[in-house]
């Protein structure tokens, strides 16, 4: 899932005159520098906002302001080039006030979206981003966000080579604890175990139990083999609709295996309905928190992801992103997706990243060029036996 922390600083060139500037929604999320520009950090704890601005020196600056207040969003968003809204969790947010402001001071504008829901109520903003001119992301980030443009890199390169029609994709995520993104990582996981997981079968969409269908799946060099479990994940319901795969699933798994065990636990003792509720969820977290902080310092914050696509002919391929620390392969990939859209990449309207809209299919190699920097593996389009020892999966339940 998608986490909330600094991003490099990587020079870039709009060829836009005069510079506008840059505005992040949420304090721990922060733009590339550019010359002439300015880095906006926007949160409502004005302490940690301002901390991150002794941090970053020069052309940054922080502004108070709460994404529940209209207003407050649109006056802050007036005159900038670009907003990137990292301010989860997602789960059951019941409005994109950010979006809506974006759409109303004709700003662009990325999220980090891990939500099915939102995802969805996001493109709904389709036509009114059409008419303000604007291009809009949402999902953008690291899982999802890279991964998509993964999965619609093999399926490209498997119909340019010829190999069949994709009869499978699946998503495989993991990090290690809490990846140091804390509390905020920590509500998503519990909301999600609320969330029915949606997957596709051959055409059908199918309901399944959350954290349920365990696979032991090998994320090759400097990660190894992991259990992992379904997750209801937006990125699922995207790609079998934008690039058309009958087959497709999520699934996610964490370091120390008793973390696992954990989320099976809670999933199979509390009703859905106590974790769909936030102000509960909120409750957990802080019980939990202490605890998680305190063996993240041992686990590390390893992250890795892994894309499978299978074809008719049985042609089947991979995709693998590892990387030693999510805090850090997450500024990377939401740094490159901001570059992708001031470079003129994403067209009007609101797109998923896996949408030749969102990122313009010649605009996708530079992107993973960007997002894999500091990468301990990363492979695209190689048979799984080139970069696993011994393929082995185990699974339960229905096969997707």
């Amino acid at each position: 899932m998608n986490s909330h922390f600094d991003m490099p600083n990587i020079p870039f060139n709009t060829g836009r005159s005069p510079f506008r500037r840059l505005k992040a929604v949420k304090w721990q999320t922060i733009l590339p520098k550019r010359i002439g520009s300015g880095i906006i950090i926007g949160g409502r704890n004005r302490e940690k906002g301002t901390a991150m601005v002794a941090k970053l020196g020069h052309n940054s600056e922080f502004a108070e302001v709460d994404i529940d207040d209209n207003k407050s969003l649109e006056a802050t968003l007036n005159s900038v080039d670009l907003v990137v809204h990292a301010a989860g969790p997602f789960q059951q947010a019941e409005k994109c006030t950010v979006l809506e402001a974006a759409v109303q001071t004709k700003t662009a504008y990325i999220d980090v979206c891990d939500d099915m829901s939102y995802s969805r109520r996001a493109k709904s903003y389709m036509n009114k981003a059409l008419d303000a001119a604007i291009p809009a992301i949402t999902t953008g980030g690291i899982y999802p966000g890279v991964s998509n443009v993964m999965a619609a890199e093999l399926v490209r390169d498997a119909k340019n080579e010829g190999k069949g029609e994709p009869e499978r994709l699946r998503f495989y995520y993991y990090t290690a604890g809490s990846g140091g993104a804390g509390p905020t990582i920590l509500a998503t996981s519990f909301l999600l175990l609320g969330e029915e997981v949606v997957a596709y079968n051959k055409g059908a969409k199918i309901k399944l139990k959350p954290y349920s269908g365990m696979l032991n799946i090998d994320f090759g060099k400097g990660i190894g083999k992991k259990d992992v479990f379904l997750l209801n994940l937006p990125e699922v319901r995207s790609i079998h609709e934008v690039l058309e795969v009958p087959t497709v699933s999520a699934r996610f798994g964490t370091a120390p295996f008793f973390w696992n065990w954990g989320m099976a636990a809670m999933t199979n003792l509390l009703p859905s309905e106590y974790l769909r509720d936030r102000s509960k969820v909120q409750q957990l977290v802080q019980l939990f928190d202490p605890l998680v902080r305190a063996v993240d310092g041992i686990s590390g914050e390893r992250v890795s992801m892994r894309v499978d696509l299978e074809c008719s002919d049985g042609h089947h391929r991979i995709g693998i992103f590892s990387h030693r620390r999510l805090s850090e392969s997450v500024g990377n990939a939401t740094a490159a997706f901001v570059l992708a859209m001031l470079e003129g990449s994403t067209q009007p309207g609101v797109w998923f990243p896996e949408e030749p809209e969102g990122i313009a299919i010649d605009a996708r190699e530079r992107l993973l060029e960007r997002a894999t920097q500091g990468t301990i593996n990363f492979i695209m389009n190689k048979a799984p036996w080139m970069v696993e020892t011994e393929p082995k999966e185990i699974g339960f339940g229905i096969y997707v």
